[in-house]
């Protein structure tokens, strides 16, 4: 398959069959998904999120005795239980570690690589990626606004365009509105080393979120999944991509609330941040647990209005690979056909 040379590089970072990489979604990817995604060949992420220490040492576990494909452990830098979850991770000689929220200290990062992992970072920007490969990151996953949960500000054309197409030192996933095989064709063709999806493994048989959440998701337009706004910034809040509903409203008021207390002097700037992450994690459970899609949050990226169909993952990764391959045919039939001035290139 002409697919296969374009995937070389993304395996033998990974150790896995396609590097397609499934992302830590809070709540979402427990380790019954993220094993499901290692034996379907993709390369599942564990959701450290704000877990206490011992929640997520139990889930590494459960992970590894469900599967001994590799995956990775997806860690928040400004978690409450950062520090200890590094530390955790660390002991427990974790594979991969990526780091995520802010930057992660150098001094993380080098801890995490002495511990025997692979470091992979998230670059929302030109320069958050040039700085993180100075820190020693051993690749980076360039996440585009159009992304679903907490995003970065540049959208993922111009991330390419910036970062892609301009480094070539550690390998580089591309993420953010990706939901098909024909766009992880152009990717690769462009310099990436595989891909990342979220939205999409939602939409899985085996993943275990609430049938409403999934019901909500195939009913869902790309421009149903809206950034939330940042009031103030007294209080900067990270932006996070979710379908509109009740929820979002509720948070818009809890911003508010909390810039109200920061002026009285009530909390400082850390603790209005905490009271924001966690209004999402209990607005995370009571969507993807209890069903609650009106008041619930529900993350998703803007490649939503690209799925409408709930299939096991085996059978996407299959149409994945299907559907890059017969357009790396494509193209290349396009390219035979160039020397004739009449040729149109065919459609698949």
């Amino acid at each position: 398959m002409l697919l296969d040379c374009f995937l070389e590089k993304g395996r033998q970072f990974l150790g896995c069959e396609l590097p397609i990489m499934c992302g830590a979604m809070t709540r979402v990817s427990d380790p019954k998904l993220v094993a499901a995604v290692g034996e379907a060949g993709g390369f599942g992420l564990l959701a450290g999120g704000n877990a206490p220490v011992e929640v997520l040492e139990k889930e590494i576990r459960e992970t590894r005795h469900l599967t001994d494909k590799p995956f990775g452990v997806n860690l928040i830098t400004i978690a409450p239980a950062y520090q200890d979850q590094l530390r955790m991770v660390c002991d427990l000689g974790c594979e991969f570690v990526v780091f995520a929220g802010s930057f992660p200290r150098e001094g993380e990062i080098a801890r995490a690589k002495d511990a025997g992992a692979k470091v992979i970072c998230f670059a929302s920007t030109e320069q958050l990626a040039h700085s993180l490969i100075k820190r020693g990151t051993d690749a980076l996953i360039l996440e585009g606004s159009e992304a679903g949960g907490h995003i970065g500000p540049v959208a993922l054309t111009v991330l390419i365009q910036q970062i892609l197409f301009q480094v070539d030192s550690v390998p580089i996933f591309a993420a953010g509105g990706i939901a098909t095989g024909r766009m992880m064709a152009h990717l690769l063709t462009m310099g990436a080393a595989g891909i990342q999806m979220g939205t999409r493994f939602v939409m899985s048989e085996e993943c275990a979120v609430h049938p409403e959440f999934k019901k909500v998701f195939r009913r869902a337009k790309a421009r149903d999944a809206m950034a939330t706004p940042q009031f103030d910034s007294r209080l900067p809040v990270i932006p996070v991509r979710a379908l509109k509903n009740d929820g979002s409203k509720d948070f818009n008021r809890l911003q508010y609330e909390l810039i109200g207390r920061l002026e009285r002097g009530e909390i400082d700037r850390m603790e209005a941040q905490f009271e924001v992450e966690r209004f999402w994690v209990g607005a995370l459970r009571n969507a993807v647990v209890d069903g609650d899609v009106k008041q619930g949050s529900l993350m998703a990226g803007q490649s939503i209005g690209l799925v409408n169909e709930i299939k096991p993952l085996r059978g996407i990764m299959t149409e994945l690979m299907t559907d890059a391959e017969a357009e790396l045919q494509r193209i290349q039939r396009c390219f035979q056909q160039c020397d004739a001035p009449e040729a149109i290139c065919p459609q698949p």
